[in-house]
């Protein structure tokens, strides 16, 4: 990335972020940058932010700033995707998994940011066609039960090769970034964002096999719904956006690099220790 010349933001919508905008509105002006962000977000906040379309956004910012928390983060991910606009995530809650800094560290990111002192690390997303829309996700792609509706019941298929069929609660397709989401939350393994890899894992499986599946990034996946299946809800990163009944099927492909993520200096290990408590066991010594 040379010279930051315009600077996209993406607000949480309703943390207040207010402090985090007027030190990056104050640190572009300083330096003859223009702000822009999403007419619905910065129309909220007194700010000289231009408010501007998605398209324009996307298309204008030689830096994109997430406000938020992991889900602000994500959505800014697939905002992005498929350009090389790297984003630099800003927490603004608690747990902040994504998010590379705090507010109180960001006047001297943007310092690093100008000097060129940041690495950037690709994210793979993850894609698939619901009702003949492409939708895309950084963490996840699940089928989930519908309480009251019965167990999800889904054959995986795995570059054109059946492979198993689980019964559970529901059944998650996540990358190596979702390895530490809903994936890690039912029992799946922690990948590193370095490792283009696609898993495929159950959660709360009532079958016999009940274990995670690793993929590689090249080869696709089919989830088949068994006649003994429920009626499930499609998740893309945690929302809900459609269902599908049994005889459907839903196949997912990796997008290798799709966001550019800044980095500057904490390693992935620092930061799933920190985040999310990993210490091992007492025994271990």
């Amino acid at each position: 990335m040379g010279m930051v010349g315009t600077v996209g933001l993406v607000l949480h919508p309703r943390r207040d972020s207010k402090e985090a905008i007027d030190t990056i509105v104050s640190w572009a002006a300083g330096r003859g940058a223009t702000v822009l962000g999403l007419p619905e977000e910065v129309g909220r906040i007194d700010c000289s932010a231009v408010a501007v379309g998605p398209d324009a956004l996307v298309q204008r910012s030689d830096l994109l700033v997430s406000l938020g928390g992991d889900g602000t983060m994500l959505r800014t991910m697939r905002l992005i995707a498929g350009r090389p606009t790297p984003v630099l995530g800003v927490n603004l809650g608690r747990l902040g998994f994504l998010a590379e800094i705090d507010v109180r560290e960001l006047p001297a990111t943007l310092s690093a940011i100008a000097d060129h002192a940041y690495t950037v690390e690709p994210r793979m997303a993850i894609r698939t066609c619901l009702d003949g829309t492409d939708v895309t996700a950084f963490n996840d792609i699940a089928l989930a039960r519908i309480p009251g509706e019965g167990l999800a019941a889904v054959a995986v298929v795995a570059a054109g090769h059946p492979f198993v069929r689980y019964a559970a609660d529901a059944v998650i397709v996540a990358t190596s970034t979702g390895s530490t989401a809903y994936s890690f939350s039912a029992g799946g393994p922690i990948i590193s964002p370095r490792v283009e890899a696609v898993l495929v894992v159950p959660a709360a499986a009532h079958s016999v096999f009940n274990r995670a599946l690793v993929l590689p990034a090249d080869e696709e996946v089919t989830l088949e719904l068994l006649p003994a299946s429920g009626r499930l809800a499609v998740e893309v990163d945690g929302a809900v956006v459609g269902h599908l009944c049994p005889g459907d099927r839903l196949t997912v492909t990796a997008l290798p690099g799709a966001a550019k993520v800044v980095r500057l200096g904490t390693t992935f290990y620092e930061r799933a220790r920190r985040k999310l408590r990993v210490d091992g066991s007492v025994e271990a010594g």
